[in-house]
């Protein structure tokens, strides 16, 4: 089949949501398919900087194209037999026709609903709730537009099946090539801690941070490393060290070299960096929230507190820090439990809901 995804922008930096649709492109390349990912250099903005970005987007696009500044390989290798595309906006005409088409993001689903039939039949990977990235009434929308949508966790397919749509629940996969144990984690320091650092609020990273400001206050050895794909927060203290645009070979050495790993966010569609941690061997302290609970447990495959709760988050970083049977029984059980989000599993879903409908679609 010619399958083509629609990504709102370019990738010049690590990105989840970015990340799982080339891992699909990837794996459905290597089954014989023709994977195109579109990228587009404008999306249109909100409100009274629309016009400023359009001008500072597309006036972009030549360099970013000349230079290959819009493209994902600094982080992510991508089979050199998916073609990846960069075109100034999303306008039909430069994208292929095909057989299957993905929507990414809720502008792209807005865009991709009112495209020619011969553009393929319509999908939407939905991998988040998107109303922090734009109007409410907008987002929620999309859900109802003739798409096939294709959620990663249970809590987006309740939200589907609320509104009344069929979604089909496809749960992420995890490269187990990229990430594992290096490190024996009983030889890890207990104090030593990782958390991404994201600016976004409902990342919770401030909520992170305050979190393991008190935990010191009872652990004065903690040690932490922080990573993230921006410059790092002003004012951290020696004890935290920070990396911006880690390679993988060396995010996978500071997960093994942590003990525990800090999942702070207030929401989240499924949680990449928590399960990483995870398959290299950390104990995993996180909010509870419905993006989690796809891999975490309370007691059982991590430790679970309230979300924009920095007191009860430190109270499960110091239990995790200071128990060493139940930080290694917490990190062996989460470890063994993510071991079923493979790759393998959710191309075998993906390609299997494409082909069914791609088979039953009406003809003309």
């Amino acid at each position: 089949m010619r399958i083509t995804f629609l990504l709102p922008s370019g990738a010049p930096r690590p990105t989840g949501g970015y990340k799982v649709v080339y891992e699909y492109a990837n794996a459905l390349a290597a089954r014989g398919h023709a994977v195109t990912v579109v990228h587009s250099a404008y999306m249109p903005a909100e409100g009274i900087g629309r016009g400023r970005a359009l001008r500072s987007q597309l006036l972009g696009f030549p360099l970013k194209g000349l230079v290959g500044a819009w493209r994902p390989d600094r982080w992510f290798r991508v089979d050199p037999r998916v073609r990846l595309s960069w075109i100034p906006s999303l306008k039909s005409w430069l994208v292929p026709d095909g057989d299957a088409i993905f929507a990414t993001w809720w502008q792209t689903a807005e865009t991709l609903a009112a495209w020619p039939a011969r553009k393929g039949r319509k999908f939407y990977l939905v991998q988040h709730l998107e109303t922090w990235g734009g109007p409410e009434a907008r987002v929620m929308a999309t859900w109802r537009l003739p798409l096939t949508k294709i959620v990663i966790s249970r809590w987006l397919e309740d939200i589907g099946r609320e509104l009344g749509e069929h979604c089909h629940y496809v749960p992420n996969g995890l490269d187990f090539q990229a990430f594992g144990i290096d490190n024996d984690p009983a030889g890890r320091p207990p104090g030593s801690v990782a958390m991404l650092y994201h600016p976004q609020p409902w990342k919770g990273s401030q909520d992170g941070l305050e979190a393991l400001q008190l935990a010191r206050r009872e652990l004065p050895n903690l040690r932490v490393e922080l990573f993230g794909a921006t410059a790092a927060p002003p004012g951290l203290p020696d004890w935290i060290a920070y990396h911006q645009n880690l390679p993988q070979p060396a995010l996978r050495a500071v997960y093994n070299r942590a003990a525990i790993f800090v999942g702070p966010s207030w929401t989240e569609g499924w949680g990449l960096p928590p399960c990483e941690a995870m398959m290299c061997g950390c104990a995993l302290a996180c909010t509870d929230i419905d993006g989690h609970r796809e891999f975490a447990r309370h007691a059982d495959t991590a430790l679970m507190s309230p979300p924009r709760d920095p007191v009860a988050l430190a109270r499960n970083i110091i239990r995790l820090a200071t128990d060493d049977d139940l930080r290694a029984r917490l990190a062996a059980r989460g470890h063994e439990f993510v071991q079923q989000f493979t790759w393998q599993r959710a191309a075998d879903a993906l390609e299997r809901v494409v082909t069914d409908a791609v088979r039953t679609a009406p003809v003309g």
